[in-house]
């Protein structure tokens, strides 16, 4: 599929740039010209995937973090969430329901977020050098778009 606009970011594990993360991803996302819902739910989406790099990745230390994000002719939006912290060791594990290494106020429902809010969800990690995940999501036209 044709990629007709791309951004980047790179920001600390800062718990305030979880809110700049979703501001960044709206704005972009808003060419695609989603309805409220649409918007929240990628909002979410990404809100979950920048705190997992803030409270997983880096528990004790700042570390970066990268947002890319593609639109493609499609009206589809590809946003990719990176870290370079600690890594999973068992991805499956980690994206089970509930399941959590961020103590007793995590409520492990992270990827189960995401892929509820998305069309398609993968995580891949290296231990020791980092997670990425990415997220993909197609909208439906509505009137007057081309």
């Amino acid at each position: 599929m044709k990629e007709t606009n791309s951004i980047k970011v790179e920001f600390l594990s800062k718990s305030a740039n979880e809110s700049f993360a979703r501001g960044c991803i709206a704005s972009f996302a808003a060419q695609l010209d989603p309805t409220l819902d649409e918007l929240n739910d990628i909002k979410t989406a990404v809100s979950e995937a920048v705190t997992n790099c803030i409270v997983h990745a880096y528990p004790d230390t700042l570390g970066r973090i990268t947002l890319k994000s593609r639109l493609f002719a499609d009206n589809s939006l590809e946003i990719v969430i990176r870290d370079f912290g600690l890594g999973i060791e068992d991805i499956d594990r980690a994206r089970t329901p509930m399941f959590t290494t961020g103590g007793d106020e995590r409520s492990g429902m992270g990827f189960t977020i995401m892929e509820s809010f998305m069309d398609k969800l993968r995580v891949r990690s290296v231990p020791g050098r980092g997670t990425t995940v990415t997220m993909r999501r197609r909208f439906s036209l509505r009137l007057g778009q081309k």
